[in-house]
């Protein structure tokens, strides 16, 4: 089974008289749609550049307004509950559909082809970054962009959902996926190019020898255990064992409620990305520029990969988001431990105030629109 406007309410779940199903389900979508402020009756038909989801929206509105001046705030412990929950139900989703369609061919080819992408992205990230910055700052870029962003995944696949544009439950696993490999290929990198330079690589390791505990069992075990990666799978695992029986159970808070957190939760990113414009000016205009031209780049090679491979028109879309996306969580975090030496005002700003608004605002809309032209 794949996902669109409907998927949310999978097919078993009787509600009312059997003889009635058709109809009644067909009144669900469409209060959905409404609910996501989609009243067009075929949003399929809509220009993909036109797709505005109201989430999105609130990000725009918490980054002007904080340029504007205004003290917009919401707690730490609140907006980190918001992710959590944001997790749990994209895992839980794409588990119980999982379960319904198991995984197709089809649906092989999309994690392969992620695989690929999580892999060849950050070495091409790290050459070009190399020529802009040090070692340590280049791999802090390539394990960033080698990496994805849930948000920007959890947004695309609202909007998909909004204009009816079907897509598979395994994309949950590809993101989850795509996660780690472009952490682990950048820091190798890192230290494949410090051989070359016999001073700055005994500083290195001497470094990592009085730090003792970051070697690479604990960047590894940062980048594959961390918290939004044990939660994201382990919802996703819960989902394909409970099945539509426990969608049944949790769907008013896993469906209803989703369109609404995220709207906060971006809100709050866009506070935090307008804040981060101060940095974004302190570094070399080489870095802004491959901030936003990588992302363009990468989504076209996953989209004509795609193409090739014959992914559906949904799995594109969001497999051009993940390759466009940059880490501003999972990554950091392994990067305080593996780089020290690296700035996170240039990697931290870089996909937080530059990639991922590009994304949500115009990204998203333009691989849409790409997709859409070549799978017609």
């Amino acid at each position: 089974m794949e996902r669109g406007a409907s998927c949310l309410m999978p097919p078993a779940v009787a509600v009312g008289a059997r003889e009635h199903d058709s109809a009644i389900d067909a009144v669900c979508c469409r209060r959905m749609d409404l609910f996501l402020g989609f009243a067009d009756s075929t949003p399929s038909a809509a220009p993909a550049w036109l797709t505005i989801s109201p989430p999105v929206l609130f990000f725009f509105l918490g980054a002007v307004a904080t340029l504007a001046g205004s003290k917009i705030s919401i707690p730490r412990a609140v907006t980190k509950m918001l992710s959590i929950y944001l997790l749990w139900a994209i895992g839980f989703k794409g588990g119980v559909e999982l379960a319904a369609s198991g995984l197709t061919a089809e649906g092989g080819r999309a994690i392969g082809l992620a695989l690929a992408l999580s892999l060849l992205t950050p070495v091409l990230a790290y050459v070009v970054c190399r020529r802009l910055v040090d070692s340590s700052n280049a791999a802090a870029l390539a394990a960033c962009y080698g990496s994805v962003s849930v948000v920007t995944f959890l947004t695309a696949c609202t909007v998909l959902d909004q204009r009816g544009t079907a897509y598979g439950g395994h994309m949950v696993a590809a993101m989850a996926l795509m996660e780690a490999p472009g952490i682990v290929i950048a820091l190798s990198l890192l230290r494949f190019d410090r051989r070359g330079s016999h001073a700055e690589g005994a500083a290195h390791a001497g470094a990592v020898r009085r730090r003792g505990h970051s070697g690479w069992r604990t960047v590894l075990h940062e980048a594959l255990l961390n918290g939004p990666v044990v939660v994201l799978l382990g919802s996703l695992v819960i989902g394909v064992v409970t099945g539509e029986r426990g969608y049944g159970v949790f769907k008013p808070l896993c469906t209803d409620v989703f369109p609404g957190v995220l709207a906060f939760f971006l809100l709050d990113l866009g506070v935090l990305a307008a804040r981060r414009l101060p940095a974004i000016r302190r570094t070399p205009l080489g870095v802004p520029v491959f901030a936003i031209v990588a992302p363009v780049l990468f989504a076209a090679l996953a989209i004509v990969s795609a193409r090739m491979l014959g992914v559906s028109s949904g799995d594109a879309v969001l497999l051009a988001v993940l390759a466009a996306s940059a880490s501003y969580i999972a990554a950091p975090a392994a990067l305080r431990l593996a780089v020290p030496g690296a700035n996170p005002g240039i990697y931290v700003s870089m996909s937080l105030g530059v990639t991922f608004p590009f994304n949500i605002l115009a990204g998203i809309p333009l691989y849409s629109a790409a997709v859409d032209a070549l799978w017609k």
